[in-house]
């Protein structure tokens, strides 16, 4: 299991747990998409509240039961009783029995209009699921949906920051190279999410590779061009600057980095202070030329 994977499976099981909580319902488990054919299968792998394993590992297609056919719709389903209802095939019943599970909901985690998963809650008694649990439990479901949002952006900018670092011309660096300025975006873009990410590993990877990002400037410039300053900036200092380098405003780079408009000027005269520039483009440039920013 990768990292990322880990990460994942931690977010769905913190979304049974409010869903237990939010509905009050005594049983939730729930997966996500498994295999290379896309949406058809979601592999059931976080069990809470349940008494029995025969749930764990079972493998839901497109179509089949309750939740495949939430998997199908792309929309939540229920059931007052699970056993004898006509609205669902029974393809699972034999998984489902050994726990006594009734009345049923699903609930599919969509991102990007593609089915991610799918979250359960359950009761051992057929009665009927209202509105409120249904409602709750879809709020569950909104918070994994996030998390994979903001997990796929995470991939998708460190790929491209790795990407960027290839492409770099050997031994050199200039504000006006096409390469460089990718580089630059790529370490704005990493900086700013990094502090939203709550799987602290993911995180660290997000911050090792806009560390690599400003390893890579500092080699190309090893000539002596840039020379070390041996000053020093707080994380979110470096954030704020890598903010300023693309052009946002004190407002913009508050927005993108969770905080205060005012919290942003304080580390940004910080910052200045430090690198005895009168501006904020000349604190980008002395950041840049003490290796701080790529």
């Amino acid at each position: 299991m990768t990292a990322a994977d880990s990460g994942e499976a931690a977010d769905v099981r913190a979304a049974l747990l409010r869903l237990r909580r939010g509905t009050g319902l005594p049983v939730a488990f729930g997966g996500l998409v498994t295999g290379a054919d896309g949406a058809s299968r979601v592999r059931i792998a976080e069990l809470s509240g349940t008494a029995t394993h025969s749930l764990n590992g079972l493998a839901i297609f497109a179509g089949h039961g309750l939740g495949g056919k939430a998997l199908a719709l792309a929309r939540p389903c229920a059931v007052t009783d699970y056993s004898t209802s006509r609205q669902i095939s029974h393809e699972y019943d034999a998984a489902v029995e050994p726990e006594g599970l009734r009345a049923v909901l699903a609930v599919p985690l969509v991102v990007r209009r593609r089915v991610r998963g799918l979250l359960y809650g359950a009761l051992r008694t057929a009665l009927p699921l209202g509105d409120r649990a249904l409602a709750a439990a879809v709020e569950a479901a909104r918070d994994v949906e996030q998390a994979l949002v903001v997990r796929d952006e995470a991939a998708a900018l460190a790929a491209a920051a790795r990407e960027a670092v290839a492409e770099l011309p050997e031994r050199r660096y200039g504000s006006g190279d096409a390469a460089w300025e990718r580089v630059r975006e790529a370490h704005g873009a990493l900086r700013a999410l990094a502090p939203r990410i709550g799987d602290p590993a993911l995180r660290e990877e997000l911050l090792a590779v806009s560390d690599t990002l400003t390893a890579a400037s500092a080699a190309a410039a090893a000539d002596g061009s840039r020379p070390g300053s041996g000053v020093r900036l707080a994380p979110r200092e470096v954030d704020v600057l890598a903010c300023l380098a693309g052009g946002a405003t004190n407002a913009a780079a508050a927005r993108r980095l969770g905080l205060r408009p005012e919290t942003v000027k304080g580390y940004l005269r910080s910052a200045m202070r430090k690198l005895g520039a009168h501006t904020r483009w000349e604190a980008v440039v002395a950041a840049r030329r003490a290796g701080l920013l790529p």
